[in-house]
């Protein structure tokens, strides 16, 4: 595996492979790697010639109050991992690498960042968008590889990308769970034991909501209220939305039609 710092090393290198014909798969991350990470570099080995992943905790997408000081790191045990899923080039800029000056550029999405998790962080889905949009210019890769988990950050991409007409393939691919359906995230560091105890209770909501709708339930309001219920017999809980919506545009719709997520 290849460990670059800059941007030059990476066109350099990959232009070189598509030169000779290989296909990319790009796998961003912000670092902190774990299992949920592990399955995108396979999915991308599989369906790719060449495995190109970044880490980069961006500072365009964390508020004023957020963690972006805190963020998990651990490069070494990050670099470890990568290269046993087989990613055969990581690169991982600093600051100054991705923008060497104050960034006068943004890219925002309208509409869909307004909505749950966006309502909560304003400003976060464009710094998120922003990234995207030049690491998917640094890589040139034919495929891109999200985890659904952090489904509207897909939202968003997916629509940048389409209107942008960005040459690229933004993939999908099933949340990695612990085994008691903690979706894996890095941020589940921060978790106390106490915390993590309780914290498979948002799956169980999720999965409640889910067969809701495969048993026929077609009211988002039911469903909603399903889910509801099953935070409420956790304490420790305060529900900030559980809703059911249009996966493309995370828009209200009434009734539900189409397949659960």
């Amino acid at each position: 595996m290849q460990l670059v710092g800059t941007i030059a090393e990476v066109r350099r290198e990959l232009d070189a492979r598509r030169a000779a014909g290989a296909s990319v798969g790009l796998v961003p991350t912000m670092g902190y790697l774990h299992d949920g990470h592990g399955s995108l570099f396979r999915r991308a080995r599989a369906e790719c010639d060449v495995v190109a992943a970044s880490i980069f905790v961006n500072p365009l997408q964390f508020g004023a109050h957020e963690d972006l000081s805190t963020y998990p790191r651990d490069l070494d045990r990050d670099r470890a991992l990568a290269e046993r899923e087989g990613v055969d080039l990581l690169l991982v800029p600093s600051v100054e690498e991705m923008y060497p000056t104050p960034i006068l550029t943004s890219v925002s999405v309208a509409e869909i960042p307004d909505r749950l998790e966006g309502a909560s962080r304003p400003g976060h889905f464009t710094g998120v968008a922003t990234v995207v949009a030049k690491l998917l210019n640094v890589f040139g890769p034919d495929r891109a590889y999200f985890g659904d988990k952090d489904w509207q950050q897909i939202a968003v991409i997916r629509r940048m990308v389409h209107d942008l007409s960005f040459p690229v393939d933004i993939v999908a691919c099933p949340t990695v769970r612990e085994p008691d359906g903690l979706a894996m995230a890095s941020r589940n560091a921060y978790l106390s034991a106490q915390e993590r105890a309780v914290a498979p209770t948002v799956h169980r909501a999720l999965a409640a909501g889910a067969d809701a709708i495969t048993a026929g339930e077609r009211s988002p309001a039911a469903v909603e209220k399903v889910m509801a219920e099953v935070v409420a017999t956790e304490p420790a809980f305060e529900l900030d939305y559980a809703v059911a919506v249009d996966a493309a545009t995370l828009a209200p719709v009434d009734p539900l039609a189409g397949d659960r997520g």
